[in-house]
């Protein structure tokens, strides 16, 4: 369905999560929160331009209440993905699938892949931006203080801070021991890891499935 070139595929997930990877073709909301989603994205669709909408989010959560907007706007073929990238991703052969690149997940795998196997990013302590292999190559990457998202705006204070609270957690890791700061905090934004609502996908078989209008 989503390779027909009638229909508008959005990812309503936000920015840093579209950035790690997206089914091809997909629409980029370019949100921070998705809050955003009505204002960047929402009220630039036209039932006219726009017939039939295909969107997916991890877990289905944000594609529903995505949904219930549109419907309410007057579109009449609204798809969302059923149990979300998670339940693609666990169900469906890499070599038959459309996604493009890893899943971010709002816990300690930080990402996955196919299968839901953990993938190859990690978060990083200053900012909580998911980090690339490229990220880490950077001069402005720092173990447990900065990365490329955040070193620019870093205070010499804050990455004092952040310097003793790495200090802190290595010596506790070296001790078996598990610092109470050790999870990472992204500066200006919700915890990634304790979202509202978003859970793994269940047993359900992949598939695009038309919201019903609720009036």
């Amino acid at each position: 369905m989503i390779s027909d070139p009638k229909v508008t595929v959005i990812d309503t997930r936000n920015d840093y999560e579209v950035e790690m990877g997206t089914f091809r073709g997909a629409i980029d909301p370019k949100t921070g929160t998705f809050g955003e989603w009505v204002s960047t994205c929402g009220k630039n669709l036209d039932p006219e331009k726009h017939p039939k909408i295909a969107m997916f989010c991890t877990g289905g959560i944000r594609c529903e209440k995505a949904s219930a907007y549109l419907l309410g706007r007057g579109f009449k073929d609204v798809f969302h993905l059923r149990g979300g990238i998670l339940n693609y991703l666990q169900n469906t052969p890499e070599a038959e699938s459309l996604w493009e690149g890893d899943c971010f997940v709002f816990d300690h795998r930080v990402s996955v892949k196919h299968g839901l196997e953990q993938g190859e990013y990690e978060v990083c302590f200053g900012c909580r931006w998911p980090l690339k292999h490229a990220d880490k190559q950077s001069p402005k990457y720092e173990l447990g203080v900065s990365c490329p998202h955040c070193a620019d705006g870093l205070t010499p204070e804050r990455r004092s801070r952040l310097l003793e609270r790495h200090r802190q957690v290595s010596l506790a890791r070296n001790r078996g021991a598990q610092h109470i700061g050790q999870q990472p905090g992204r500066k200006g934004k919700k915890a990634l890891f304790n979202p509202p609502g978003m859970t793994e996908a269940g047993p359900e078989v992949f598939k695009w499935t038309l919201v019903p209008v609720c009036r």
